[in-house]
């Protein structure tokens, strides 16, 4: 590609951006943006990565609000064809249109560009660069050789609960928790969220456009990228996945109900969806590696309105929804906090379950049970009942109930479990 075609791209691409900031509501995000502005103050590379359509490049814009950047998206037809030797006529066109001075650029989506990982490792110590990507694999082991130590990874997801409430116009204030009228609000937006989820286009089109960005992620971020010859099976295993959060799965059985012949097929279905950051899958917990393997898994979907949309009959099933809602929540504040805890389900042989397992190096921080109750009699006593058991296994007494509109502080077999509101553990984490 000449210059001038690549000056044309990025300049209406530029302008496309700012018509889209002048033209709609555009949110702050809760993330720590002075903490992502700070990796980019040493020859570091910021990489933004995150389900499709979850607003990686606003992210990125407003990261570098204030100063003057390069920004190209690459998931641009006018593009195709745009290789690695193109990098350097790139350069020249950010050059001529913001000055030769300029230190900042955004290299949107460049997983669609082969060989992009040594022009990032060359230009690195001379400029700030954020790179965005929709699949885990922009994280390949040739960038991972190329910048060790010198690329920070942050994974963005579609809007939380708070942000959800602030593109709808509701705003919280400091005591908003002793207003009737505004806790009344809260709760009747957590029932709408709960269902339509949180990608900053469904609040603007309804559910309707999950469809698409659904088929967007399939089709763009798995079936081409992976060169999925078997596309029936795959489409077959994800939707099934996304009918059946919260549900234990094992390959094996997945593989007879695709009818494929090998399990490592499936094994492979299950780890591309996850590269595209689509479906989450958490381990059976144990304190042997072996068995954590292979005891059966547990699958989460990015977002609730895919879940509603797609999901066979999975909408009846508000506790199911529930469930998925804290699964993501807790991803979503381990990426945002820079956390390395880990999440797990926990259940032994007499059938008692616990939904999560919060833990953060050799030791358990939290049991979690999430339950669509809304008054103590709807509580199944079950769940606490598998919660106290885990609590003496696992040696943790940090125990909580995720409910619908319950909250109490309990004594149960010596042990104080809480109880929290859904909304309430959302807004106040």
């Amino acid at each position: 590609m000449n210059a001038e075609d690549l000056k044309r791209v990025v300049a209406s691409q530029r302008e496309e951006m700012e018509s889209l900031f002048a033209s709609e509501k555009i949110i702050e995000r809760d993330v720590d943006a002075g903490r992502l502005r700070g990796f980019l103050s040493h020859p570091n590379v910021l990489t933004v990565l995150g389900v499709r359509r979850c607003g990686k490049s606003l992210l990125s814009w407003m990261l570098l609000k204030g100063v003057k950047f390069g920004y190209v998206n690459f998931f641009d037809e006018r593009l195709v064809g745009f290789e690695a030797k193109d990098f350097g006529r790139l350069l020249d066109a950010f050059y001529q249109l913001y000055g030769s001075d300029l230190k900042f650029m955004v290299l949107d989506e460049v997983q669609h560009v082969g060989g992009w990982e040594r022009f990032v490792s060359r230009m690195r110590t001379s400029k700030r660069i954020i790179v965005t990507g929709s699949s885990s694999q922009l994280l390949s082991s040739e960038l991972a050789t190329l910048l060790t130590g010198r690329h920070v990874d942050f994974v963005l997801f579609p809007f939380n609960f708070r942000e959800f409430l602030r593109i709808r116009g509701v705003e919280l204030d400091e005591n908003w928790q002793y207003q009737t009228s505004r806790v009344s609000t809260v709760k009747s937006m957590l029932e709408e969220y709960l269902r339509t989820g949180g990608f900053p286009e469904a609040s603007r089109f309804g559910r309707r456009i999950l469809v698409s960005i659904y088929s967007d992620v399939l089709e763009k971020d798995v079936v081409r990228r992976r060169r999925v010859k078997k596309t029936v099976a795959l489409k077959e295993f994800a939707r099934y996945m996304v009918s059946n959060v919260s549900s234990e799965f094992s390959f094996n059985r997945l593989r007879r109900m695709l009818g494929v012949r090998d399990v490592h097929t499936v094994r492979n279905y299950a780890e591309w969806v996850g590269e595209a950051y689509l479906l989450f899958f958490l381990e059976r917990f144990s304190p042997k590696l072996r068995l954590q393997y292979i005891s059966p898994k547990k699958a989460y979907c990015v977002d609730n309105g895919i879940v509603s949309s797609i999901g066979f009959r999975v909408s009846e099933s508000l506790g199911r929804l529930m469930e998925n809602l804290v699964a993501v929540e807790l991803l979503r504040r381990r990426s945002y906090s820079f956390s390395d805890f880990e999440v797990f389900y926990w259940r032994d042989y007499q059938q008692n379950e616990v939904d999560f397992v919060v833990k953060n190096g050799l030791s358990i921080k939290q049991l979690i049970q999430v339950t669509y109750a809304s008054d103590r009699d709807e509580v199944n006593q079950r769940e606490v009942k598998a919660l106290l058991k885990a609590s003496k296994e696992l040696r943790c007494k940090n125990l909580l109930v995720i409910t619908w509109d319950y909250e109490d502080e309990a004594v149960s077999n010596s042990e104080k479990v809480r109880y929290v509101p859904l909304w309430k553990w959302l807004l106040n984490p």
